[in-house]
């Protein structure tokens, strides 16, 4: 076998393999916003607090989509690893923000964890055919988005009024 094939192998994953990956991903982010909680300050505490509940509905979408009796084959099905895959996967490492993470911090976390979801979600959607699990990415992928502009506009507000 040359070496171009066995990096394609390489390269090449299940459904089934992406969904425990991205379950795990959404399961770390919701137990690390849950833990920082109680430690941020009260101005951000609300988005911390509707973080934490999304990655929740994250994981359980993902959780329902695997136990999924008729979704069995299409979970088999071998799909091309995202570029994106590396970053997102450096994602389910959480950082050490103390028992007093400045807002800024936080949101420079979230942000950089919400665009590897972004960009993850998006690639999985593009390499997936049309159906219930390419839906599922193609809705994350939208979900991620919407949640890294908010949070954006809210690091840009913090920064620039002084917030930190």
């Amino acid at each position: 076998m040359s070496e171009a094939s066995i990096q394609r192998l390489q390269s090449k994953t299940t459904l089934k393999e992406i969904l425990a990956v991205a379950t795990e991903f959404e399961r770390t982010a919701r137990d690390f916003y849950t833990d920082l909680i109680p430690k941020v300050h009260k101005s951000i505490r609300y988005l911390v607090e509707e973080l934490a509940a999304e990655e929740q509905g994250h994981y359980d979408l993902f959780t329902q989509m695997a136990a999924r009796d008729d979704l069995e084959q299409q979970l088999k099905a071998e799909v091309e690893l995202p570029a994106s895959d590396h970053k997102f996967s450096d994602c389910i490492h959480l950082p050490n923000l103390g028992e007093q993470p400045d807002d800024q911090a936080v949101l420079q976390y979230a942000l950089r964890r919400e665009h590897a979801a972004m960009e993850q979600y998006h690639a999985l959607a593009q390499g997936t055919e049309a159906g219930p699990i390419h839906d599922l990415f193609l809705y994350l992928a939208n979900e991620e988005t919407k949640h890294k502009n908010e949070l954006e506009k809210l690091y840009y507000a913090t920064v620039h009024s002084g917030g930190v």
